[in-house]
């Protein structure tokens, strides 16, 4: 059922595009400084929006199928996120948000999106995590669309994410940090800008190398 205040009938925006934007701003790492590389996942067009205007930034849209995006002005790169076609170590943030619950090796996901990661770089990768779900479901027997959306709720979703779906992102190297950012908005504010105070944010960080 449709939440009021969901989506915003200009941009299009949903509650957690407008939750991270904030996020993003207050945190700084990436507005500060210049030349960070940014990798975006699938991006959301109210967010591509915003990322492309950034000057201080090198913002590298991509997705599995670019033609179904058509007439931007930053064009969007062919990638499949299990064979990531950049070298190590190549962007210092990375964005990939609501993809992983549509990939069967999302392990794989998840190693490349560390590889290319720079020693010290960050990223977001929210999943619709169901908190009913101490474990995640998955069964890579059900091919078809109409019984994925029996099990896992979508036609295109492979697993429904449990609470110990941040375990993946540990296992995959990522230090993960978990931020109740939404619940810092006055309800008056929440109200305002459509903001979800049950709306984590999983920030995966690779950690610098030591110099020894």
């Amino acid at each position: 059922m449709p939440r009021e205040n969901e989506e915003c009938q200009k941009c299009r925006s949903r509650e957690r595009h407008r939750l991270l934007y904030f996020y993003l701003k207050q945190d700084n790492f990436l507005f500060a400084g210049t030349n960070k590389n940014f990798l975006h996942f699938a991006p959301e067009y109210c967010l591509y929006q915003q990322f492309k205007k950034l000057e201080q930034i090198n913002y590298t849209p991509c997705d599995l199928n670019p033609h179904f995006y058509r007439n931007l002005k930053t064009p969007i790169v062919q990638a499949d996120i299990t064979a990531i076609p950049y070298g190590n170590n190549m962007f210092d943030f990375i964005m990939c948000n609501h993809v992983l619950e549509h990939i069967e090796n999302d392990q794989k996901a998840l190693a490349e999106l560390y590889r290319v990661m720079k020693p010290g770089g960050r990223g977001i990768f929210l999943v619709p995590i169901d908190e009913r779900f101490e474990k995640t479901y998955e069964d890579f027997t059900i091919t078809a669309p109409t019984e994925r959306e029996r099990a896992f709720g979508q036609s295109d979703h492979v697993r429904i994410c449990g609470r110990d779906y941040l375990d993946r992102y540990r296992e995959a190297g990522f230090k993960v940090t978990i931020s109740d950012f939404g619940r810092n908005f006055s309800s008056k504010k929440r109200y305002k800008y459509g903001i979800l105070p049950t709306q984590k944010i999983y920030l995966c960080e690779k950690e610098a190398q030591k110099i020894t």
